[in-house]
Formats: structure tokens, C-alpha cells, sequence
């Protein structure tokens, strides 16, 4: 008995008031829960007759019930719907109609959902929803709230595309006149611009000219200036509609004169949708309107608006490509320099300025310059195109080593992301940017990381391929920090809680072998992967390291090497005391099924594997059990008749000791799905193996010695070699043996032939039992296939009987075992001129 030790309490001031304290935290905590609960009369107000159908519940609900359970009846609109469509349009629509008078935002959001999710499914006709549902969201398009306003708007936009151009004319284009009046809300005018961008291409030009075109004109001179910008991205879409003759005499002008607009949103959006209708413009409106207007707007950008600073740096790349047939050298020069200009915006700090004035500067403008440069990063392979890739060194080098080199995680990374195109588009060029490879491979950032290993197989093989006059190893040792950043990015990743990046990481490591010689991949990565599985607790990052390593194993070729990885792999893994190592020892050999041979596999893990059915943990045999049909697909009779007797055996010993119910179960699935598998046959050795098995067997019942019938033996020899060149592979069924007795002489006749020509499909029943054992040869009744040899040969004979014999009983390629006796005892009763003169009678 130990004496009971009370620890002194200390009733200290402070103490006292810590505890005070922390009970009124639980007090805090518990208040929330206790206002949660329902009265009894709340409860009873929200309890609902169950006898009451869908229908009669929902119609009670919108009318008597709360606010949240009109709203889940609003919600649940469309299953009303498909259930009953009459009683729901005549019931339930119209008090959800009365009730969006009243409604909150949350059911508005709701019902422009449903209606939406309504016209999706096809519940019910286009008519009767155009009726039915058209005119209540054209009701509520208005709404004070911004955010219902835009859910009808998206809803109306979509029910446009679905309904009938009549319809659209009489329901939403004709009311749109009034609504895009001046005299009509800022909200009401608004919608009317969106709404006018999507009839745009649903009617033909001359209606569009005739109906639509006057009411964009007069928007265009609105006197909101958020209609004029909204209308103004609009013209896109219209001048889609209307063509491009349209498109420059009535679209162009008024982007001009928006592009010159007194507000910024306005000039802006007429900018963007100035390069968006590049395309649509000939040479002399881009160098005549369209190139001016460039030009002031990049001479704007720096001076006094600076708010399309970001955008222009977006659409720079293809503003420049799109413009590229009307530069001048000296124009051309000017954009480059612009360009230049724009990839190190906000990185050098101008003298003059105090702590105040650099920390406003900061504060206003740091995530402007941020995305400017990242917009640059964008575009880089756009302006790649601009100068040509034989100029990359000289004009745009030094901005791509500042790019890849920004202090600012979004540039680099979005460098990361266009590093390929960049290295598809330098071609044999690609050694030049060599350093700014490694430089992101040893980015602090995971992000940069993960967006370059996106590519990284492509971009290495370029890098080795790049040039084609020198080798891929010479390309190799121009690399000379490549491997040390390889094997730091992936310690970076590992010692991260990202494991998705490791994990791709790690996959992407297999394409090393084509670029990095073998002894590297041996000492820097092969038993880098196997850490990994050993230690590492994430299942996929254990998955990939093994199929890499089993890469990296495939294409190693000093047998030394691979001798060691096998063995660690069977001890460390196979025989580890972990379970968690023997279950990732089958995904491996999974793996190696799939990249190598099967007589590989047979040879160095087809035991091993069979080892783990004896393995105490019932997740391992589980496993091997899934594993063991793919197992068996790499054996091949007879060259590996004692591992199919091997795993015979692992089976009955499964089948009769093993006590967990879930392995038992799966081990009787599996017994039965490898009875249905067909085992491929050496066709070379099995012809032999059978030959050998055939004399055996008629040297043991005649009891005569060889040498009497080696004569007869080498004629079937070359009768054989004739037949085999036009066989490729020939499906064995051997059923167990028979007694019988034999046939005529004319029957004898035919079987002497038919064994001479046909000697690579008889087997002999003692075969049949050398690779099965006899009790599960006559229960689940083997089938071996042949590979390698034809499926079928034609063959003519003068001989009738022969040709009927054959027809019936050649045509399965089956023999019985006292046929195949009696086919041997006849052959010693003919002489040789009979054989010859049979063998003359063959024609191929």
C-alpha cells in the first residue's frame, strides 16, 4: 500500500481570480448552446402533419410556416417538379410567387437556383416554363440587393439560350426598350447592357441593327459612368453578332471615343475590349485607330493613370504579337522597352523619398507592382515570339533571370508555370537558361516547386535533347548543379506537411533515367527512394517512391547493383518486422510485375511472395490474396511447373489453416478466379518436353529399346519442323487419362498420320499430371494455353478417312489418353514405306 501524496492547493489572490475567470469562459461558451434550444412552443409551431403529401406540405409551409421552411421548400422546387409537375406549377408556384414579394435575400438566392436548376433538367417543356416561370424572374430582376439582382440576371442569361427566339422578342426583347431608358434606375439600365450582350447572338445582324444597335448607341453616351463602362465591355459580344463590316463602322467609333471617356472604369474596359476585337480589324484600322490609341494609353499608364497599368500589363503580350505586322523598328523597340520597364516595376527604390512617404508607397501600390510583374511572368513567352528566340539572349535574358529571380512568391511561381513553353520555344537554345532551372528547383516556396515539377520530365529531356549536333551526355555536364538541386527539392518536400507535392514529385523523379547517368541514379536516388518507403508515413508518397525505385532498377545494368536492391528489398521490406513494410513489399512487387519480365519476377520475388502466406497479420495474406491471380500470369509450363506446384500448395494450406473469416472468404474468391486462368505454355521447350514425355511413355509399354523407332523418331522430327514454322500458338485442354481400346487399321492409318503432322498437339496424360496433383486435377481441371504457336494451319490430304477423321476430332485440338496409346502402338506395326509414302501424300 502506497500512502495517498494530496498536493497543496494554493488559495492565493491571483490564483483564486485565474479560477474565477475560467469558469466564466465556460459560462460564455455554454450561453450560445442554451439559446439554441427551441421552447416547446416553438417546436410545436414548427411540427408539421406527416399524413400531409409533398404537395399540401409545401403549400402549408410557404403559407403558415417560417421563413426557413419556405426557403427549404423553394430548395426542394425542382424534385417537386419532377415528382409532379401539373400539381406543382398549379399549387405550389404561384404562393412562391406571393411569398418573393416579401422574401429575404437568402430565399431570393434560393429560388433563382431552383428555377434555374428547373431549365437544366428539362422537367417540363420550354413553353410551359417560359409561361410559367419566365415572368416571375423577369419581376424580381430589380431587386434592391445587388447580389439577388445578379442571381436573377445569371438565371435570365441562361434561360435566353433555351427559349425560342419569339419568345425572346416578345417577352424580353420588346419590354428592354423602356428599360434601358434614362429615365429609367441605374440598376434597371445595367441589366439591360447585360441583357443586350446575349440577345447579341441570338438573333441575325439586320435585327440586331434594326432593334439593339440604337439603344447601344444610347448607353454609350449614358450619364453613369458605370453604364458606359458596362456597356461598353458588351460591345464584344455584339460586334460578334453584327460582323466585322458592322463591327468597324458603327463598333470602332465608339470605342474611341470611350477609350478617351472621363472615367477610368470606362477607358479601361474600352481598352480591353480593344485587344479582345483585335482580330476582327484589318491593317488599316490597326495602324491607323488602334495603334494611336495604344501608344497613349502606354504613355498614360506611367504618368497620370495608372489604374490600367495592371490590365495593360496583362494584355501586353498579345496586344504586341497582335500588332507585330504594323511596327516599325522603332515602334517594335519601344513596346520591348515598355515590356522591359513593366518586369521590374516597384523593384528599384527611387532616392529622394523619407520612411513615411516609401511605407505609404508600400502600402498603395506594393500589390499593384505585384501583379504587374506577375502579368510581365505571364507573357513572357508571348514576347519570346515578339523578338524571335535567336534574340532571347540578347534582348530578354536579363528580364527572365530577374523574373525567375522576384522577391515575391506569384512572379516566380508564375515563371514556373511558363518555364516550359519558354524551353519549347528556345529549341537548341534551351542550354541559356540552364541556372534559372536550379535557381526554382532550390526555391524556398513549395508553391514555385510544385508548379515547376508540373513539366519537369519535358523540360529535362529538352535540356538533355536541346541541341542537335552535340550528345545528351555532353548537354549533361553543362548542368553541373542539376543533380544536388534535384535531391534538395525533394528533401524540401519531404520534410513539409505538402505530401501531394512530394508525392508528385516523387513520380515525376522517374524520368531521370533518360537524363541522368546510372551510377548517379544508384548512389543519389535509388536508395533515397527506399528510405522513403521504409520510413516515411504517407501511403501515396510510399506508393510513388516504390514505383520510381522499380524505374530506376529497370534501366540499371550492372547486375552488382541490382543484385543488392533486390536483396534489401526482400529482407528490409519482404521479411521487415513491420507490417506496414511487408504490405508496401506487394505494392512493389505489383510494380514489377508491371515493368519487368515475368521470368524476372519468377526468378527473384515469386517465392518471396508466397513466403507472406504464412505472415501472422491478416491485412498481409489479405493483400497477397488480391495479388495472387497476377502472381500466377507469370508462370510458364514447364519452365516454372515447380512454382505453379508452389503455389498449389500456398492455396490448400490458405484454404484448410487459414482462420480469419474476412481472408477465408476472399481466398475462395480468388481459388476460384485462378481455376478460370489459362497458363501460358514455352512454345520451344514445351515441343520438346513432349516429345521426351511421349517416348518415355511407349519405351515403358512396348518395353523396346531407343534406338528401334530413332529413326521413326527423326522423321516426326522434321514433319514437326515443317508444321511448327505455320503454327504460332495452339490452346492445351488435357483432361485426365482413360482406359479404351484401340481402333481399325484404317483408324491406325489416320492416327499415324495425324501424329507425324500434328505431333506439337498431342500430350500425353502423364504430362498432364506432372505440374497438377492428382487430387486437384480432377476437381478443378487445369487448362494450359500455348503460346507462340498458330492457331490454326491448312493442310490437304488424299487420304478420305484421314480428312473425316480429323474433322472430328482435330478441330478442338484435344486427344484422349488411350487414342494417344494407340496411336503409338500402331506406328511400330507399319513399316518404313509406309510412313514415307503417307508423309508424300501431305501438302502444306
Amino acid at each position: 500500500m502506497h500512502p495517498i501524496i494530496f498536493s497543496k492547493m494554493d488559495f492565493s489572490q491571483s490564483n483564486l481570480f485565474g479560477y474565477i475567470e475560467d469558469l466564466q469562459e465556460l459560462t460564455i461558451i455554454e450561453r450560445p448552446v442554451r439559446r439554441s434550444l427551441k421552447t416547446p412552443e416553438e417546436i410545436e409551431r414548427l411540427t408539421v402533419d406527416e399524413e400531409l403529401s409533398d404537395i399540401e406540405r409545401a403549400v402549408y409551409l410557404l403559407s403558415s410556416g417560417q421563413d426557413i421552411q419556405g426557403t427549404s421548400v423553394v430548395a426542394n422546387l425542382p424534385v417537386l417538379v419532377r415528382q409532379n409537375p401539373a400539381e406543382t406549377l398549379r399549387r405550389v408556384l404561384p404562393k412562391i410567387k406571393e411569398v418573393l414579394h416579401v422574401a429575404g435575400v437568402e430565399m431570393q438566392l434560393t429560388a433563382a437556383v431552383s428555377f434555374l436548376t428547373v431549365l437544366q433538367e428539362e422537367s417540363v417543356s420550354t413553353h410551359t416554363y417560359s409561361h410559367s416561370f419566365l415572368h416571375i424572374i423577369l419581376q424580381n430582376l430589380e431587386h434592391r440587393d445587388a447580389g439577388v439582382s445578379n442571381a436573377w440576371l445569371e438565371t435570365l442569361l441562361a434561360v435566353i439560350e433555351a427559349l425560342p427566339k419569339e419568345t425572346v422578342r416578345q417577352e424580353i426583347l420588346n419590354p428592354l426598350v423602356s428599360k434601358a431608358q434614362l429615365s429609367q434606375t441605374l440598376q434597371s439600365r445595367l441589366v439591360s447592357c447585360k441583357i443586350m450582350g446575349k440577345l447579341a447572338n441570338k438573333f441575325e445582324a439586320h435585327i440586331i441593327k434594326r432593334e439593339i444597335l440604337p439603344l447601344v448607341k444610347s448607353l454609350c453616351y449614358d450619364v453613369e459612368y458605370e453604364v458606359r463602362a458596362c456597356i461598353c465591355r458588351q460591345l464584344e459580344h455584339i460586334a460578334q453578332g453584327i460582323g466585322t463590316e458592322l463591327t468597324k463602322t458603327v463598333v470602332l467609333p465608339e470605342l474611341v471615343e470611350l477609350a478617351r471617356d472621363e472615367g477610368s472604369s470606362v477607358r479601361l474596359a474600352a481598352f480591353e475590349t480593344l485587344v479582345n476585337l483585335l482580330h476582327m480589324f484589318d491593317a488599316d484600322d490597326r495602324s491607323q485607330t488602334v495603334l494611336p490609341l495604344v501608344k497613349s494609353f502606354c504613355e498614360k499608364s506611367f504618368k497620370a493613370d495608372e489604374s490600367i497599368l495592371v490590365s495593360l500589363s496583362f494584355h501586353l503580350g498579345k496586344l504586341c504579337n497582335g500588332l507585330y505586322g504594323i511596327f516599325t523598328p522603332e515602334q517594335h523597340l519601344r513596346f520591348l522597352e515598355f515590356y522591359k520597364k513593366l518586369s521590374t516595376l516597384g523593384l528599384q527604390q527611387e532616392n529622394g523619398h523619407n520612411d513615411n512617404q516609401l511605407q505609404l508607397q508600400t502600402l498603395e501600390q506594393e500589390k499593384k507592382y505585384i501583379s504587374v510583374r506577375k502579368n510581365c511572368a505571364y507573357n513572357f513567352p508571348a514576347m519570346i515570339v515578339f523578338v524571335d528566340p535567336k534574340n532571347f539572349h540578347l534582348e530578354l535574358y536579363s528580364i527572365f533571370f530577374c523574373l525567375c529571380h522576384d522577391p515575391e512568391v506569384p512572379v516566380r511561381y508564375t515563371m514556373a508555370i511558363s518555364f516550359y513553353e519558354v524551353a519549347k520555344l528556345l529549341n537548341s537554345g534551351v542550354y541559356t537558361i540552364h541556372k534559372e532551372l536550379v535557381t526554382l528547383l532550390k526555391d524556398e516556396s513549395l508553391e514555385v516547386l510544385d508548379a515547376l515539377v508540373g513539366h519537369l520530365p519535358e523540360i529535362l529531356e529538352l535540356m538533355a535533347n536541346g541541341g542537335e549536333n552535340s550528345g545528351s551526355e555532353s548537354k549533361l555536364l553543362s548542368i553541373p548543379d542539376l543533380i544536388p538541386a534535384l535531391t534538395a527539392a525533394e528533401q524540401r518536400a519531404a520534410t513539409s506537411l505538402k505530401w501531394r507535392t512530394h508525392e508528385k514529385l516523387l513520380q515525376k523523379y522517374a524520368c531521370l533515367p533518360h537524363i541522368i547517368p546510372s551510377d548517379q541514379i544508384y548512389y543519389r536516388f535509388l536508395h533515397r527512394m527506399l528510405t522513403i518507403i521504409l520510413t516515411n508515413n504517407v501511403l501515396p508518397v510510399q506508393k510513388a517512391a516504390a514505383r520510381t525505385l522499380c524505374v530506376y532498377l529497370r534501366y540499371n545494368r550492372k547486375q552488382e547493383q541490382r543484385h543488392e536492391v533486390i536483396q534489401k528489398l526482400i529482407e528490409q521490406l519482404g521479411q521487415g518486422k513491420s507490417y506496414w513494410n511487408r504490405l508496401r513489399f506487394l505494392d512493389t512487387c505489383e510494380f514489377i510485375m508491371e515493368l519487368f519480365s515475368k521470368s524476372f519476377f519468377c526468378k527473384y520475388f515469386f517465392l518471396p511472395v508466397l513466403e507472406l502466406t504464412h505472415d501472422p497479420v491478416a491485412n498481409v495474406r489479405m493483400k497477397l490474396c488480391y495479388l495472387l491471380p497476377k502472381v500466377k500470369s507469370t508462370l510458364k509450363i514447364p519452365t516454372d511447373k515447380h512454382l505453379l506446384q508452389q503455389l498449389e500448395l500456398c492455396i490448400r494450406k490458405l484454404l484448410c489453416q487459414e482462420k480469419d473469416k474476412d481472408v477465408l472468404s476472399i481466398v475462395k474468391r480468388t481459388v476460384l478466379e485462378l481455376d478460370r486462368m489459362e497458363i501460358s505454355v514455352d512454345a520451344v521447350k514445351n515441343y520438346y518436353f513432349f516429345k521426351e514425355q511421349l517416348e518415355k511413355e511407349k519405351q515403358q509399354n512396348e518395353g523396346r529399346p531407343a534406338n528401334i523407332n530413332d529413326k521413326m523418331f527423326e522423321k516426326k522430327r522434321r514433319d514437326s519442323k515443317t508444321s511448327s514454322l505455320l503454327t504460332k500458338s495452339i490452346t492445351l485442354s488435357v483432361p485426365g487419362s482413360s482406359s479404351g481400346t484401340s481402333a481399325g487399321k484404317e483408324d491406325k492409318k489416320s492416327k499415324l498420320v495425324r501424329s507425324q503432322s500434328f505431333s506439337t498437339q498431342a500430350l500425353h496424360p502423364k504430362y498432364s499430371n506432372i505440374d497438377k496433383c492428382p487430387n486437384k486435377s480432377s476437381n478443378t481441371g487445369y487448362t494450359s494455353s500455348v503460346s507462340g504457336m498458330g492457331k490454326s494451319c491448312m493442310l490437304s490430304f488424299s487420304d478420305d478417312s484421314f480428312r473425316t477423321h480429323s474433322n472430328g476430332h482435330s478441330g478442338n485440338g484435344t486427344l484422349t489418353s488411350s487414342s494417344s496409346r494407340s496411336l503409338f502402338n500402331s506406328s511400330d506395326q507399319k513399316n518404313s514405306g509406309n510412313k514415307e509414302s503417307q508423309s508424300r501424300r501431305m501438302s502444306m
